[in-house]
């Protein structure tokens, strides 16, 4: 039966201890470290203690990451629901997909499955993604799941040479 989380395709999961080594490669993969925050590796040892540490409740971490996994079990991504704010009933929504399956059409089932959940689980009003006006792929993947461009937020985004404006992109349920 397919459930909430998974199609026929694509599952999303909890993390798991033993995705310490996937989790490791996804964080240190700078190319992504443009469209998230980070601007430095991550050890083992943190992961580690993120792994050990969080409570997989997004009521009390305010953010909650997924594994996404193909339908052999293999992890092909991660999704965040971060900045979970429950009283405007609305997140922030973030992807990343391991780079020998990008454009294989995870990131769009995986979009579409947490705005079921953000919708169906959570209750939430809307969902919002920050997207780099360069990264077509993810503007395809947010687009195609049903978000609408809103605010250009101008030399949001920079790349340690120049700064780039990034989308607010929503989606309401």
């Amino acid at each position: 039966m397919i459930g909430l989380y998974e199609d026929n395709v694509l599952r999303l999961r909890a993390l798991e201890p033993e995705d310490l080594d996937f989790l490791y490669a996804i964080e240190n993969d700078v190319e992504l470290w443009d469209v998230g925050n980070a601007n430095v590796p991550y050890s083992r040892y943190s992961l580690n203690n993120y792994l050990l540490s969080t409570t997989s409740d997004i009521y009390a971490d305010k953010q909650m990451r997924l594994v996404m996994e193909d339908r052999k079990g293999t992890p092909v991504g991660l999704l965040d629901i971060f900045n979970f704010e429950p009283r405007h009933r609305r997140a922030e929504l973030g992807i990343a997909v391991e780079k020998s399956v990008r454009n294989h059409g995870y990131g769009c089932k995986a979009v579409r499955l947490a705005i079921e959940y953000a919708k169906n689980v959570l209750h939430l009003h809307q969902l919002c993604a920050v997207v780099d006006i360069c990264n077509s792929s993810s503007l395809k993947i947010f687009q195609e799941a049903g978000f609408a461009k809103g605010a250009t937020l101008k030399d949001w985004i920079f790349d340690g040479q120049r700064y780039r404006d990034a989308l607010m992109m929503q989606i309401f349920m």
